[in-house]
């Protein structure tokens, strides 16, 4: 048997209210609510999280043989964003890295790829519409990630899949563009609806089943009005189909599936099939059969539920600085020398702790150093240090600051010293958080980000943030 042994999924601390378009702009906007990435999130950051969800759900002995990660708003492009996203799992060298990138359907062969080889499937996407238009108030923020592999540690089971690819023009954007455009919907409407039939017969062909024997029906895709089609192709019952979530979310476009798979494995029953239909220049049907060792799994988890992070977002996001954050609206920085590109070969020196957050601890007395080092602060041993990986480490707030005046898209910065459990103080910015609500003692843990961009270089690395489940 053959599946999923492990998932996790990522939406972003910030919300943006639909309503605040409409009130900014007199057009757009909406009911309810979008997630948006902070401006120190990018889809790398978001699929590291993600990934790391995800790790810490699987179970003893799983092992990743490889990263597929997929996004179509990728970090780079002519750079590999996998190899950041294995750095930052601190995964071993040996483990091959791949990205595929470009459009939603991508996704469907990052899954495909990571099921054949121990994989991890990471799948990541920021949505970015002009202002007023409907991209911009129903996409949303988010990443998904899952590991696959076999035996009795196997949560959801693969039992089939079907296919149906068709050349039309739907949604496209060309390298430069910073947002996609659409053809009339009514078009794309009448190009998927057939393929969505085909698809779904090949994939009831070869599980053996009939729509009625669908117990979560998932479906994600950028055209609303087809999407809305499938359910009543797809033969289910009106209680099968799954919140799509965009009410509160948005359309998370690349991470959609993978988001919403999350949430219905998340209170599955052991037994349940799940048909997953992703509409993206064509349809791809992938069906999952819930296994017993769902109770287990969820029984040791260390991380929330989709709707705990959901519920845990901070909506009050002000329409202008969503807008600066993704870089629609250029405002004056604070008149700081702006940040310097960093440089490759330092980095690829501390690679372990850049990207892994990985300290060292003396073997003579048990000292913990952040960043690593070779000669011990305490009983000054030299060369007798065991490295420690501490990203999964919790922390508390020993003292504080809120610099009003330092280079950042969202000043204040608020800069933190924290003591980590076991062990080690260290010196970095915190984000997701209120400044009025910073406190000495406050429990904080660490998550990956992008400090700046300089040269077109990321320049990644460890934050803090408030201390949460999810």
């Amino acid at each position: 048997m053959s599946g999923i042994v492990s998932y996790g999924a990522y939406i972003p601390y910030w919300r943006l209210q639909r309503s605040a378009i409409l009130a900014t702009l007199g057009t757009g906007g909406g009911r309810g609510t979008r997630a948006v990435a902070s401006y120190d999130e990018d889809t790398t950051s978001m699929g590291v999280e993600a990934a790391r969800r995800a790790l810490h759900a699987a179970p003893e002995g799983a092992r990743v043989g490889s990263v597929w990660f997929s996004t179509v708003a990728p970090a780079y492009l002519d750079k590999t964003n996998a190899t950041a996203v294995h750095a930052a799992l601190g995964l071993s060298a040996t483990s091959g890295a791949y990205d595929l990138n470009g459009s939603v359907r991508s996704v469907v062969g990052a899954f495909t790829a990571a099921m054949g080889a121990d994989g991890l499937a990471v799948v990541s996407d920021l949505r970015v519409g002009l202002p007023g238009g409907t991209d911009e108030a129903n996409g949303g923020d988010g990443a998904a990630a899952f590991l696959f592999g076999d035996g009795p540690g196997v949560i959801a089971e693969t039992i089939g899949g079907g296919s149906a690819t068709g050349e039309f023009l739907d949604r496209w954007r060309v390298p430069g563009e910073a947002t996609s455009r659409q053809w009339e919907e009514r078009f794309g409407e009448f190009a998927y609806l057939p393929l969505v039939e085909q698809a779904l017969a090949g994939a009831y062909a070869s599980a053996g089943i009939a729509g009625a024997d669908i117990d979560h029906l998932i479906v994600a895709g950028l055209h609303g009005r087809a999407a809305k089609g499938v359910a009543k192709l797809a033969g289910v019952r009106p209680d099968a189909v799954a919140d799509d979530l965009t009410g509160q979310i948005g359309n998370t476009g690349a991470a959609h599936a993978g988001i919403v798979l999350a949430d219905v494995l998340d209170r599955a029953e052991p037994g349940a099939t799940i048909a997953v239909v992703q509409l993206a220049d064509g349809v791809d049907v992938w069906l999952l059969r819930v296994t017993g060792a769902v109770g287990d799994y969820r029984a040791h988890r260390r991380r929330g539920t989709v709707a705990h992070q959901i519920a845990g977002g901070r909506d009050d996001l002000a329409y202008a600085t969503y807008l600066t954050w993704r870089g629609l609206l250029d405002r004056e920085p604070p008149r700081r020398p702006d940040p310097e590109r960093p440089a490759a070969p330092p980095s690829l020196r501390s690679e372990a702790w850049k990207y892994g957050f990985e300290g060292s601890r003396c073997t003579a007395c048990g000292t913990r150093h952040l960043p690593p080092a070779r000669v011990c602060v305490k009983c000054h041993a030299v060369d007798q240090m065991e490295p420690e990986r501490l990203a999964d480490v919790n922390a508390t707030i020993a003292t504080f600051t809120i610099d009003r005046l330092a280079f950042s898209l969202s000043p204040p910065t608020i800069v933190v010293v924290i003591d980590l459990d076991g062990g080690g103080r260290f010196q970095c910015e915190m984000t997701d958080a209120d400044p009025a609500k910073v406190a000495i003692g406050q429990r904080v843990q660490l998550t990956f980000r992008r400090l700046f961009t300089a040269g077109g270089v990321a320049n990644y690395f460890w934050k803090a943030r408030p201390a949460v489940e999810g």
